[in-house]
Order: structure tokens, then sequence, then C-alpha cells
């Protein structure tokens, strides 16, 4: 019985060391996770108004050339050539797709997009967030029409083959997001 205690007390004992030190070092790189994490979306900003940075100079980079707007709950940046980014989000067939758009001044061109998050099937949807596939949307204008008999037309993107769920529910947050966020933008 006394080995038993013994044992129950060398757990518990390891297991609170294992503990506070993990909250620990949660404690001391939770700044630079933070600092980390919003670098990482000034990146992702300043590719889409095709801006030179490194890493040692993003910050100053992002403050000297965009301005950030909230307008109901919503985050505009914008470039001092008239280029909008904007997030973007909506339900996937497994999980949130999230990413930025990116606009060309006229408010209607495709400048750059990328995909912040998603959780779609590797290799089918999940190539929604491939940079080739992202590729095929610049130049394209908004309303966008994702389609597997896609023309060359202004707003058609070809449908990711063997995904149509994944290429509808992504029409369908893009067209959604920049029919709602567009009109607040310019205060129509």
């Amino acid at each position: 019985m006394n080995k038993y205690i013994k044992m129950l007390i060398f757990v518990l004992v390891l297991g609170g060391l294992t503990s506070v030190l993990l909250l620990g070092m949660e404690y001391l790189t939770a700044e630079r996770i933070e600092a980390n994490d919003a670098a990482k979306l000034k990146s992702r900003i300043l590719d889409g108004f095709d801006l030179d940075y490194t890493d040692t100079s993003i910050n100053s980079v992002f403050d000297d050339n965009v301005i950030v707007t909230e307008l109901d709950g919503n985050t505009f940046y914008q470039d001092n050539n008239g280029k909008l980014t904007f997030y973007f989000e909506g339900g996937g067939v497994w999980g949130p797709i999230t990413g930025l758009l990116t606009l060309n001044s006229d408010l209607k061109t495709i400048e750059y997009i990328t995909i912040l998050e998603q959780e779609e099937t590797p290799g089918l949807g999940g190539v929604v967030a491939e940079r080739p596939y992202l590729e095929s949307f610049v130049s394209k204008e908004m309303t966008i029409n994702i389609d597997k008999f896609a023309t060359d037309s202004v707003n058609e993107v070809d449908a990711i083959t063997g995904a149509t769920r994944t290429s509808e529910a992504f029409e369908t947050i893009l067209n959604t997001t920049y029919n709602t966020l567009i009109p607040l933008w310019t205060g129509q």
C-alpha cells in the first residue's frame, strides 16, 4: 500500500511541475507569438499591395504605406494607390475558409488573394489555398463565378477538379463578403 502512495505522490508532483513549466513557457512566449502573428498578417497585406519589405522593415513599411480603417466591426486596409484589402470568411465543406482579398483602386478587379485558414481535403478542396489556384483569380472582376466550364470571361475562374462543393462554397464566401463590404466601404 505504501508503495502505491509513493507512486501517486511522485505522479502528482511530476504532473504539477510539468504543468507549471508549460504555463510558464506559454506566459514567456505569448508576446512573441502575438508579434509573429501580427507580422505574418502584415506580410500578407503588403504582398497584396506589392510592397517590398524585410523581416526588420515590415512594421515601418506597413505603417508608412497602409491605412487601417474600422467600419462596423470590419477592418479595411488601403495603400497609397487606392488598393483595398479586407478579410473574407465563411464555411467551407469541412471547416471555415478565411483569407484576404485585395482589390485594385476600381474596387472590382482582384489584385491578390490569399488564404489564412482552411480545413478542406488535402489534394482536393485544399487546392483552394495553393498559390497557382489563387493566381487564377488575379485580374478577374468581382462578382466571381467559379465554374467547371469557365471561359476567359472577366469574372470566371475554373472550379477545383474533384471539389465542386469547396468551389461553390468559396464562390459564395467571396461574393457575399464583397457584396457586403464594398457598399460599407463606399458608403452606399
